[in-house]
């Protein structure tokens, strides 16, 4: 009886949902932005965007109902991995539980976007991310071109809408994360198992009247040769035999970012693509997707004040868009402005590593965060939520440290802009590239290495850990430097008050009490 119920309810669902299912696809809204990189170059990076430095992100969605880490979706499907061990022994084979019951059985039955996204603010967020749909394909919000979404099915509740309307209150700029079109090949073990079925094998299941496909995507041609190199990361830009997605796949998911941007209005898109979706095989979809956005804000609003997020970027794309770069931090100050995407755990929710005290500290996150924004960036944290829709005590014990570091010294972080140098020290001194993407994070910060920035004709100066009570010497700020700013007036210490100091050729030295923070001492200095 209790199957019977489900399944009727399944169907009514499902009926509601096909019914609703557009025949058309969404118009791109023409104007001044045309697609392509030459008329998108005539976009800047806002002010406010500049000025918010800091943003937290819920990366969170029915992979997280199996709380095993990232990219649960696809490792389920791989015979003999942690991820698929894990799902045999707590859910079953995944040839009969499968993502399509992940998505039916997670039900966030926790999840209170209004005191998160407080928390988030009181923390010192300026901005917010959600996830719009990660590699799975499954969309959070009443999303008609896609119809596994979060409102048909799971919390049947509209995630990205009321996350919007959080923000809406605290006064948070909203950004949606869109992962979807790497389904396509990202999802392909599942071939095997239920990743080929279709809305005819649905005939009496409690998913009847869906169609598989919509969801998994994988009736073509398994990918040829990415074995060969162990890394999907190989094809991320649909070469090196990844198999080639289909018009109507590419369409769909063109429609539902379209879709998303006009119902939701959000201040800033994040594609986790080289570049944007589909670039390698059709350069077409992110360049629509593009003009689409920028020309819808410009006709709300006036202005062209939105971010659209990339990865391994050239300069051509800067200009028309942000370049993101995941878990890791340039070497030096950047020409356009850009951002850091990390997380403190795992991007989705892993109890293993709360079990096994992983979590990036209080101290990690901020080191990196002043690192970034001398460096002319923002970061972007992913802090995991549960399945269930909360936060564990470790993580809230991290946000207590960011927010007790950021309340007493948040100044020297939102609207500054870069200084003549970053810093100095050992890891300014030091090489540290980029692998791919990103990926160079485990910085060893010391308390020799200084970042610094301006603000309203102030420097900032940050020592990355306490030194030693004393004093301690900047050596940018002597007067034999290259960056030498002229004669200091006065140094204040954020947390404690004016401090003593002497400059002469070799630097600013500056007195250093004992600590009045966990983290770091931030200086003010005033130039006369």
């Amino acid at each position: 009886m209790v199957r019977n119920f489900f399944i009727a309810a399944a169907m009514l669902i499902a009926g509601s949902a096909n019914a609703q299912k557009p025949t058309t696809d969404v118009a791109v809204q023409q104007g001044q932005y045309e697609p392509t990189w030459e008329s998108l170059a005539g976009w800047d990076c806002p002010e406010w965007f500049k000025d918010a430095k800091f943003g937290i992100w819920a990366h969170w969605g029915p992979q997280c109902q199996a709380e095993d880490g990232d990219w649960y979706a696809r490792h389920m499907y791989y015979e003999g991995s942690g991820q698929y061990n894990w799902h045999v022994s707590h859910f079953g084979n995944p040839s009969e539980y499968g993502l399509k019951e992940l998505c039916r059985d997670w039900k966030a039955e926790q999840w209170n976007p209004d005191s998160l996204v407080a928390l988030y603010k009181s923390v010192g967020a300026r901005f917010f991310f959600t996830l719009g749909q990660h590699h799975d394909n499954f969309d959070l919000w009443q999303s008609p071109y896609q119809e596994w979404n979060s409102v048909n099915m799971g919390p049947q509740r509209d995630i990205v809408g009321e996350w919007a309307a959080a923000c809406k209150k605290y006064g948070l700029p909203l950004g949606v994360s869109m992962h979807g079109s790497h389904a396509w090949t990202w999802l392909e073990a599942s071939q095997k198992y239920d990743g080929n079925l279709t809305k005819a094998d649905g005939a009496g299941t409690w998913w009847e009247g869906y169609d598989p496909q919509e969801l998994y995507a994988q009736r073509h041609e398994h990918s040829t040769g990415w074995e060969k190199s162990g890394s999907i990361h190989a094809q991320w830009g649909w070469q090196n035999g990844a198999a080639q997605p289909s018009q109507e796949y590419k369409m769909k998911f063109q429609n539902r970012v379209l879709q998303c941007i006009n119902d939701y209005q959000p201040d800033m898109l994040y594609f986790d693509d080289t570049v944007m979706p589909f670039y390698g095989c059709d350069e077409s979809i992110g360049l629509n997707i593009l003009a689409h956005y920028y020309n819808k804000r410009l006709q709300l609003t006036g202005q062209s004040d939105v971010v659209v997020m990339g990865k391994i970027l050239e300069d051509v794309h800067k200009k028309a868009m942000l370049w993101d770069v995941e878990r890791g931090v340039p070497d030096n100050i950047q020409e356009y402005y850009w951002q850091t995407c990390t997380c403190i755990g795992q991007w989705h929710y892993d109890i293993n590593v709360y079990n096994g005290g992983g979590y990036k500290s209080a101290q990690q996150v901020i080191s990196m965060l002043i690192d970034i924004v001398s460096k002319n960036g923002n970061m972007l944290l992913s802090v995991p939520i549960r399945g269930n829709g909360s936060l564990d005590d470790k993580e809230l014990a991290v946000l207590a440290g960011i927010k007790a570091w950021m309340d007493q010294n948040s100044e020297s972080i939102y609207c500054t802009r870069p200084w003549k140098t970053f810093g100095e020290g050992p890891l300014a001194e030091s090489a540290n590239p980029l692998n791919a993407q990103g990926f160079n994070e485990k910085n060893n910060y010391s308390n020799r290495d200084v970042r610094y920035v301006q603000r309203d004709g102030l420097l900032y100066a940050t020592i990355m850990r306490w030194p030693d009570k004393g004093t301690f010497t900047m050596q940018s700020l002597g007067s034999a430097s290259p960056y030498y700013n002229g004669k200091v007036k006065s140094v204040i210490l954020l947390g404690y008050g004016n401090v003593e100091f002497t400059q002469d050729a070799n630097g600013l030295s500056v007195t250093v009490p004992s600590p009045v923070n966990e983290i770091a001492p931030v200086y003010k200095i005033t130039f006369e």
